[in-house]
């Protein structure tokens, strides 16, 4: 499952670190819907009811726009279906945080937003898992291998931030295409658009699509996200134009690409919000691995935007799962 995640890069750079291409091989960058960027607030610990950036086809929202054209859009995790009747989604009495890939098709909360193409890729630093133990419960942070990010500096090697190092005579304007920051983690999603029965803003929420463990994950827990791994993946979920969503769903395969390392308990409270809960521990001797060494390096580096000191959401959800 996944129920708890972290995503620390600013708006604009998530947007440098979606680079896609469109069905002719163009790059392009997705700008974010109006209004969006300021609802994501990155965090180091965040739970479901909070906001998660998510990209997905502009065709959602503009009909005359081409379905391969991607924007960057903030949503509520949790789906919300658009047929909920009662005026506050808080009164919804099952956790919608995930859905299983085998049955999608079989519950109303999800079958109708994934027949209608309304697929999304849930973007993050990486997940948290527990691994349970006896009455021992061990947080492992999982993510995508990263490149080495070394970038030798006269005799020394320094890690480079999110912020790509720019060589002499280059402006602002002028930083490479490619990405050279932190690798998000892309998780395939369903989500659907919920309005107040009385009128109101209409509210977009979501819900990580899972798959069985991986071989290198059933260690610490039997089901993970479904992830799609590489830019040709993510454009055939998002392409609903093109790839009808049977065809989508034999994308959604346990993939044994994730790394991992233990964290603290710290955690465990979603209310906790610092670069500690990322930081990998050496689970004999309870203190820092050599292993994070980059991460840590990585998160501080920069001019970067700090996360909000709490969790927007407070207490993860502790309701029956759909």
């Amino acid at each position: 499952m996944c129920g708890r995640t972290a995503c620390t890069l600013a708006p604009d750079e998530v947007s440098r670190a979606c680079n896609y291409r469109n069905r002719g091989g163009q790059r392009r960058r997705p700008g974010w819907r109006d209004g969006d960027s300021d609802k994501y607030k990155p965090s180091y610990n965040k739970s479901p009811q909070s906001m998660s950036p998510v990209l997905l086809s502009q065709r959602h929202f503009d009909k005359t726009a081409p379905v391969d054209e991607c924007v960057l859009a903030a949503m509520r995790w949790g789906l919300v279906p658009a047929w909920f009747k009662e005026d506050n989604p808080n009164k919804m009495q099952y956790s919608t945080s995930n859905c299983r890939s085998e049955n999608i098709l079989e519950k109303k909360s999800y079958k109708e937003p994934m027949m209608k193409g309304q697929r999304c890729v849930i973007l993050a630093d990486g997940f948290y898992e527990w691994r349970r133990r006896d009455k021992e419960k061990q947080p492992f942070f999982i993510y995508f291998p990263q490149r080495p990010g070394l970038e030798r500096t006269g005799d020394q090697d320094n890690l480079t931030s999110s912020e790509p190092a720019r060589p002499p005579g280059l402006t602002e304007g002028d930083v490479p295409d490619e990405w050279t920051g932190w690798k998000l983690l892309t998780m395939a999603g369903v989500f659907d658009c919920w309005t107040p029965p009385g009128g109101g803003e209409p509210l977009y929420t979501y819900s990580v699509i899972t798959v069985d463990a991986s071989p290198k994950l059933q260690s610490i827990h039997d089901r993970m996200p479904a992830i799609l791994d590489g830019e040709e993946e993510i454009r055939q979920w998002l392409d609903f134009g093109e790839v009808k969503s049977l065809e989508a769903l034999k994308l959604l395969q346990p993939k044994d690409i994730l790394t991992f390392h233990p964290v603290s308990s710290l955690v465990n409270n979603s209310r906790n919000n610092s670069p500690e809960c990322l930081q990998a521990v050496d689970l004999n001797k309870k203190e820092t691995s050599a292993g994070s060494k980059l991460m840590m390096s990585w998160l501080s580096g920069g001019k970067r935007k700090e996360p909000d000191s709490q969790q927007e959401s407070g207490e993860p959800e502790k309701k029956k799962s759909a």
